[in-house]
C-alpha cells in the first residue's frame, strides 16, 4: 500500500501529487517506509529495524520520514495500531444524535461542502443501471491504487486494491451496475478523484441503494474528518437503534469508499469491525486523517 506523501509546506491533501524527478528517488523511499510499517504494524518494528530495510541510519531515516510524512515513524505506526481506534473513541467520538440536535454538522454539509450527493431513483436502481453509461480507470491515491467509477452526474464507485487486488475491486465495482455500459476513461473521472483526494474542488457522487443504506451512508456524511462513530450510534442516528447488524452490512455496502466516511465507523468497544477493501487499507485512512486534524491544530 502506498501511503500520502508530503513535502513542507504542502498539506496532506496535496501529497498524492509525485514530487519533481529530483526528488522522486526519497519519494519511493518514504512510499517504501510507510508500506513497511503498514504491512508490519502488528509486530511492532523498531525505528532501527525499519531504517535497517530502508539502507539509512536510524537519525537519518527518522529524519526524512518525518519531512515527507510529517509525523514520526513511532507516531505513524501508533496510529495504526487498536489502541488508535481506541484513543479515537475517547477523544473524537462522535455522538451522531447529539451531533444533528447542536446542528455542528449535518448531512447537509457533507463534511466541508467538497462532496455533493445524490441518489439513484428507485426505477434506476432497480433497472441496476440500464441505459446508463458508466466510466472508469485506475488512479495513485493516498492509500494505493484506486478504482473509480462515474456517471454523467458523479463518481458511482471508489474502490482500493491494496489487499483484495485489481480484479476482486473491479468485479465488486462491476456488480453493483449489472446492466450499465462500462467504459474505460480515466481522464473524465480526474478532476472528480482529484478532488476527492485533495480535498479542492467538488467531488459529486451518484450513488445506488436501498433506502435504508442511503440513510446509514448520509449518517456517516456527519462524522467530521479525524473523528469516529459506532455501529450503534449510526443506528439512533437513523432512528432504529435496534438495527445495529443491519447498519454494520449497510456501511460494508458502501460504493463510494474514502469520500462516504466507512473507515469512520467502529465498533463499540474500540475494534475496527471490517472493512471492505481491508483492514489495512482502514487504519491508514484513520492514521491519515488524524496527522491531518492534529497538524492543523499545530498551525493555527
Amino acid at each position: 500500500m502506498t501511503a500520502a506523501l508530503q513535502t513542507p509546506p504542502e498539506t496532506a491533501a496535496e501529497r498524492f501529487e509525485r514530487p519533481d524527478s529530483a526528488d522522486r528517488f526519497t519519494y519511493d523511499l518514504m512510499a517504501a517506509a510507510i508500506e513497511l510499517i503498514e504491512d508490519q504494524a502488528a509486530d511492532h518494528p523498531s525505528l532501527e529495524a525499519l531504517a535497517a530495510r530502508m539502507g539509512l541510519s536510524p537519525a537519518h531515516f527518522q529524519k526524512l520520514f518525518t519531512r515527507w510524512v510529517g509525523v514520526s515513524p513511532k507516531r505513524y505506526l501508533q496510529w495504526l495500531t487498536l489502541d488508535h481506534a481506541r484513543a479515537l473513541l475517547r477523544e473524537r467520538h462522535t455522538v451522531l444524535d447529539a451531533t444533528y440536535a447542536t446542528g455542528l454538522s449535518s448531512p447537509g454539509r457533507l463534511h466541508d461542502l467538497f462532496v455533493r450527493w445524490e441518489a439513484m431513483t428507485p426505477g434506476e436502481y432497480a433497472r441496476g443501471g440500464e441505459g446508463l453509461t458508466l466510466r472508469w480507470g485506475w488512479f495513485e491515491g493516498p492509500f494505493g491504487e484506486a478504482l473509480a467509477f462515474g456517471g454523467d452526474r458523479g463518481l458511482t464507485g471508489l474502490a482500493f486494491s491494496a489487499e483484495v487486488g485489481r480484479e476482486v475491486a473491479f468485479a465488486d465495482m462491476a456488480a453493483r451496475w449489472p446492466n450499465a455500459t462500462l467504459v474505460e476513461d480515466p481522464a473524465a473521472l480526474a478532476s472528480w478523484i482529484e478532488a476527492a483526494f485533495r480535498r479542492r474542488g467538488e467531488a459529486p457522487l451518484q450513488v445506488i441503494g436501498a433506502p435504508f443504506q442511503l440513510k446509514v451512508w448520509e449518517a456517516l456524511l456527519a462524522v467530521p474528518p479525524g473523528h469516529v462513530t459506532t455501529y450503534s450510534d449510526l443506528a439512533r442516528a437513523i432512528g432504529n437503534p435496534g438495527a445495529v447488524r443491519a447498519v454494520g452490512t449497510a456501511v460494508g455496502k458502501n460504493p463510494v469508499s474514502w469520500l462516504i466516511p466507512c473507515h469512520r465507523a467502529l465498533r463499540k468497544g474500540g475494534a475496527l469491525g471490517g472493512y471492505h477493501w481491508g483492514l489495512g487499507v482502514k487504519r491508514a485512512m484513520l492514521a491519515w486523517e488524524t496527522a491531518e486534524l492534529e497538524k492543523g491544530r499545530d498551525a493555527a
